[in-house]
């Protein structure tokens, strides 16, 4: 597996844009149109967001929140994974976890010793990949998410 975070620009959008999950996961995660929409409107969250390229080939998108200064009002920081999306046709082959290696390589770089997350609560949900990654609920909840965190000290 060749992965890599690659920077989206007008020659990949197209094909990043058109990365979906399964039908029965668009309920739990935003498309990546709307993730980069998102990440226009909402500029105070610091939104980093990558392509996630095996070789040549788009297989997914990740967007955080990179660095956000204390004290914003209704931010989730300073480092929020706000979206992991795995195209479908991709699903099953390690990726979620290999891109949050990277992500968690990337973050603990840049000096965090935390990263935080939210997910859609229901049972079929993401919630069991991130608690298996080693994420933890911390009882907070966000938009009607349970916030999860993962201590970067803790995970090899």
């Amino acid at each position: 597996m060749g992965l890599r975070l690659v920077e989206i620009t007008d020659e990949n959008r197209e094909a990043v844009c058109a990365l979906k999950v399964h039908p029965s996961q668009e309920r739990f995660v935003g498309s990546v149109a709307s993730s980069l929409n998102e990440a226009v409107q909402i500029p105070e969250a610091e939104p980093w967001h990558r392509a996630v390229y095996d070789g040549d080939e788009p297989v997914g998108f990740v967007m955080l929140s990179w660095n956000v200064p204390p004290g914003r009002p209704g931010i989730l920081g300073p480092y929020y994974l706000w979206r992991l999306l795995i195209d479908g046709r991709h699903q099953g082959r390690g990726y979620g976890t290999a891109v949050l290696d990277l992500v968690v390589e990337l973050v603990r770089a840049d000096g965090a010793t935390e990263l935080l997350t939210s997910h859609h609560p229901a049972e079929d949900g993401p919630g069991p990949f991130y608690r298996k990654y080693g994420f933890v609920p911390t009882g907070e909840i966000d938009n009607g998410e349970p916030v999860l965190r993962l201590d970067l000290d803790s995970v090899v």
